[in-house]
């Protein structure tokens, strides 16, 4: 087939301002909520060095533990647990409308299911504490 038949189609592409989510409350908190991937994956790094340096040894945990201790990871990992907060808080808050549940004919209603939602993070939270203390 011979493409010189057809004209070269042309598609529309609306320009879009670089900080557009800025206009709106709604896309502004939804282009924080996705950034709060960052902090995860922080974590997510965080984690396996801290695995890492306790497979090496002694040494190398000491060591994870006085780079853990410096002014800027203090401030970096504050940031890091505000963003997981808030990526956790929207998560649960956008639950019901991800996850319909049914009771025989009965839906469930979403404020119910974003509570219990919130609750297993409180009672995980004090498990966690009671375990670590």
């Amino acid at each position: 087939m011979d493409h010189t038949e057809y004209p070269e189609r042309k598609t529309y592409k609306k320009r879009m301002p670089v900080f557009w989510w800025t206009k709106h409350w709604s896309d502004f908190l939804f282009i924080m909520r996705e950034l709060t991937s960052l902090p995860v994956a922080w974590s997510c790094i965080l984690l396996i060095w801290l695995v890492r340096s306790l497979d090496e040894g002694p040494e190398a945990y000491y060591n994870f533990i006085d780079k853990l201790s410096s002014p800027a990871m203090i401030v970096i990992n504050i940031f890091a647990f505000a963003g997981l907060v808030f990526h956790s808080i929207t998560w649960f808050s956008l639950a019901p409308k991800a996850m319909v549940l049914k009771i025989g004919r009965y839906r469930v209603p979403g404020p119910l299911i974003a509570w219990m939602n919130y609750s297993g993070w409180l009672i995980a939270s004090i498990a966690i504490i009671c375990i670590l203390n």
